[in-house]
């Protein structure tokens, strides 16, 4: 560790304080050395402060304590003279069950590195070396790190090296007594560790389902991959989803029940586990795919994080929604899910956008600029402001790919694996996404994008999906988007949101009011029904489809006049032709 320029080490100070001490050694410091905390961490794009998170900072110099002055909400520096050794020591608090921070208590341990490692100004290229402690009172936890191994035990612990400081943060660090296993993909050794597994959960299986996916998605990006080994690092909690990916690692969370179980298609009744396990397989499709998307082909405007503020792009629809479009569809090349249970998963993703009243507000290449201030801070009024860039960019893929297609020269899959070429694997722009369009399918795309992209317009998803083989359906709706209403049913009806024309909107209901009762009925027939659950509505309104309800807001009971509107109707998507749709996603 001593040879190093830089260095750290990490040990658990207090876990039931939830603390990881850190001593940071600089071996050629400048005289008044700058150090800083990052403020977010990339592919997560939100201001998050983890400078919040550090407490007792201290420095010395041959033994000598020094003072330090405090720059601004996330930077410091250090009273200190050039070339001599310079040591800080701080503790990190670490209580963030998200993939994006840290967290350490009784039964494991996480961290990533832009939350935990400060940086030194002026040395962010050289090599970084970190080395983790063993607690003698925990000797059944082991450590696991997509970084390189200079010195380790057999648990894990021990010192690893770093290129540079970006390689650093860029991977984070499991802890505790996790379960693991490994697989090799395309001669690429793979380790998964999984946090929170319970006794019936079956490892066996997740290795040889994620193998599957990982040689498909190596297999489309040109057949060699760009890491030596990968390692998933999977949380399994009660309730959770998520996930955050890394240069060659990814940190993962999933509900327990969503982890593949022994005999899960023995009963009949395990569908919904079933259905959960491949909400579990799309997540792990869809990182693995950051490792070419985003990790190295990349926005331009991040081809050097700047990681004291916020670093725009108007490129996520293409890095997030290019992505989640392939999640699945390579979940069914892998031969994990049939046609028909690609069809639901894409029907599903089809009519969220359409719910969303925000999509005639905000094109996705403003939603993407946005995500700073929208997408990770949403409200009630969320939907009616803004459209997702996951959701809506996955559909700009797929109709670049049924258009691509029909038109006979070329796929988007080609077109990926030309932008890749074409960038070296680097920093690209949308002008570069349009130069490979037109080589590759004989024509411009500009006009394509500009509505599809940087308008509002509908997306023709219907007649595309038509001429592929697809039949689209009108179904029936439920209640919630006929009154156009998002609730929450665990403990009466609580309104989540008021989507933007509705008739809940023109009724008077807002976000936050709990809808208490409704009144039918006149005269000797007039009657109150409290409610408990949505459906409750249309049983106890009858024929009438105007009548008077009772929400609380603030502690005050207000009677709302409803109108209900005719039924409502969403897509459904059915195979027509089996050939054509082959074509397409096989």
């Amino acid at each position: 560790m001593a040879s190093a320029a830089i260095a750290y080490e990490v040990r658990i100070a207090d876990l039931h304080a939830h603390l990881f001490s850190v001593t940071l050694t600089i071996q050629r410091p400048v005289a008044s050395q700058l150090l800083s905390l990052p403020v977010w961490i990339p592919g997560s794009y939100l201001v998050r402060e983890f400078a919040r998170n550090l407490q007792q900072l201290q420095a010395s110099q041959g033994g000598k304590m020094l003072a330090i002055n405090q720059l601004d909400k996330c930077s410091w520096q250090i009273q200190c003279s050039a070339g001599k050794p310079l040591v800080l020591n701080y503790q990190i608090y670490a209580f963030d069950s998200s993939v994006r921070t840290a967290w350490l208590d009784a039964t494991r341990g996480f961290f990533n590195g832009t939350s935990v490692f400060l940086r030194v100004a002026g040395q962010e290229n050289v090599a970084h070396a970190l080395n983790l402690l063993a607690d003698r009172h925990l000797p059944d936890w082991h450590a696991a790190t997509g970084l390189t191994p200079r010195k380790i035990n057999k648990r894990g612990f021990g010192s690893y090296l770093a290129a540079d400081y970006d390689e650093l943060v860029d991977s984070p660090v499991e802890l505790g007594a996790f379960w693991s296993g490994s697989f090799m993909a395309c001669g690429v050794p793979h380790r998964f560790v999984v946090a929170g597994a319970p006794p019936g959960f079956d490892g066996k299986r997740l290795l040889a389902d994620t193998q599957k996916i990982c040689e498909a998605e190596i297999r489309f990006w040109c057949g060699k991959p760009p890491h030596h080994n990968y390692l998933f690092m999977l949380n399994a909690v009660d309730e959770g989803y998520g996930g955050l990916e890394h240069r060659n690692s990814t940190a993962l969370i999933c509900k327990r029940k969503d982890l593949p179980r022994l005999n899960l298609e023995a009963n009949p009744a395990d569908k919904k586990a079933l259905e959960g396990y491949t909400t579990l397989l799309g997540l792990i499709s869809h990182e693995y795919f950051h490792t070419w998307n985003v990790k190295r082909l990349r926005p331009a405007e991040f081809t050097r994080f700047d990681y004291a503020t916020e670093n725009y792009t108007e490129l996520l629809w293409f890095f997030e929604g290019f992505t989640s479009y392939y999640d699945d569809l390579l979940l069914h090349r892998s031969g994990l899910i049939d046609q028909t249970t690609y069809l639901a998963l894409l029907c599903k993703t089809i009519n969220q956008v359409l719910q969303t009243p925000g999509r005639e507000i905000q094109s996705v290449a403003q939603a993407s600029f946005d995500a700073w201030v929208k997408y990770y801070r949403q409200d009630e009024n969320t939907a009616n402001a803004t459209i997702s860039y996951y959701t809506k960019g996955s559909l700009v893929a797929l109709c670049l790919d049924l258009t691509l297609r029909q038109e006979g020269k070329t796929s988007l899959d080609a077109v990926m694996r030309g932008l890749w070429l074409r960038c070296q694997g680097g920093p690209m722009t949308e002008a570069d996404l349009l130069d490979v369009l037109a080589e590759l399918s004989g024509r411009s795309f500009n006009k394509e994008l500009a509505r599809w992209v940087h308008s509002s317009a509908e997306l023709p998803l219907k007649a595309l999906l038509e001429r592929q083989g697809v039949s689209v359906q009108q179904e029936p709706a439920g209640l919630a988007q006929r009154l156009g209403l998002r609730v929450n049913e665990s403990a009466g009806i609580q309104i989540k949101g008021v989507l933007r024309g509705g008739a809940a909107e023109q009724a008077g209901f807002a976000a936050g009011d709990e809808w208490l009762a409704l009144n039918s009925g006149a005269g000797k027939q007039a009657s109150s029904w409290r409610l408990s659950k949505l459906d409750d509505v249309l049983l106890y309104a009858g024929a009438a489809n105007k009548f008077n309800v009772m929400v609380a807001r603030d502690k005050r009971i207000l009677k709302l006049a409803l109108k209900l509107p005719p039924p409502a109707t969403h897509w459904g998507l059915a195979l027509r032709d089996k050939k054509l749709v082959g074509q397409w996603l096989n």
